[in-house]
């Protein structure tokens, strides 16, 4: 997979994960706008997901 580059993309609970550039994306994974090297998009996701907890569960907490 060397050259191969990837994209960021972010589900609707804002979890992360790593896609490869020109794949279709699965139903409710959306591009973040940043890509590369795999390596690259994964130190990404590292400095911007820094709350694992689903988006749906940190609304709940917070509402507690």
């Amino acid at each position: 997979m060397s050259g191969t580059r990837f994209a960021v993309v972010r589900n609707d609970e804002a979890q992360y994960s790593v896609w490869a550039e020109g794949r279709e994306l699965p139903a409710g994974w959306h591009a973040t706008g940043f890509s590369g090297t795999r390596e690259e998009c994964l130190a990404h996701i590292e400095s911007e997901w820094t709350d694992l907890r689903p988006l749906s569960l940190r609304q709940t907490m917070a509402g507690a």
